[in-house]
């Protein structure tokens, strides 16, 4: 099938309510194209720079998510125009978020990565640090952020039980949070994954081989 049939197809598996970040890391602008013109208009990429390149080739009107690890030195590259990053994983971080969208008179959306994974490469913040960055007095006072949600990578493993804990374990900490930070979003679940991700509570998914096929690192 094609890039914009696969899109299709998958969008129309999905329960109602389930955001679908297409994630286009190492597909040029003519695959994103193709699942452009069905009318899927959220992207994500891992890298800031290639993320900016496509934004300055693709319509202004694509909304995209920075779900890779952020270093705090290259968030000027994407404060005029992200639209959501998924992986805030500390204070330091978030205060350079702060800085640069002021700089451009924008509020940026982000979610807090919480490490639910065994491995230790993946990135993220434990629970009682991330409920000490919500309620610290610096971060109320950061006029140009909004923290929407959370944000969580399971192990990568064929243990679909282990998996399934670790995306519970995430949505139970979400629940404790979400009322009294106003959350909206909780972002889990991948190509190999999402299944699960969607049947303990995720509301948006990041989906790019499933869509677009395998990635080209050469």
């Amino acid at each position: 099938m094609s890039i914009s049939e696969n899109i299709i197809k998958f969008k129309a598996s999905l329960p109602n309510g389930i955001t679908l970040v297409a994630v286009t890391k190492t597909k040029p602008v003519s695959d994103i194209m193709q699942a452009y013109e069905t009318g899927h208009r959220v992207f994500g990429e891992n890298k800031i720079q290639e993320m900016e390149s496509k934004w300055r080739d693709m319509p202004k009107d694509v909304e995209w998510h920075m779900i890779g690890h952020v270093q705090s030195n290259k968030v000027k590259h994407m404060a005029s125009f992200v639209s959501l990053i998924h992986a805030v994983d500390s204070l330091k971080l978030l205060k350079e978020i702060n800085k640069q969208a002021a700089r451009h008179d924008r509020v940026i959306r982000c979610m807090l990565q919480i490490k639910i994974a065994r491995e230790e490469s993946k990135f993220g913040m434990h629970e009682d640090d991330a409920r000490v960055l919500l309620t610290s007095e610096e971060t109320k006072s950061m006029e140009n952020v909004k923290i929407v949600g959370l944000m969580g990578m399971a192990t990568f493993t064929d243990d679909d039980d282990q998996i399934r804990s670790e995306f519970q374990r995430l949505k139970r900490f979400y629940d404790s949070l979400k009322d009294v930070h106003d959350f909206t979003e909780l972002s889990m679940g991948m190509s190999g994954d999402y299944t699960i991700a969607i049947e303990e509570g995720s509301n948006m998914i990041r989906i790019g081989s499933a869509i677009f096929g395998a990635r080209n690192y050469s």
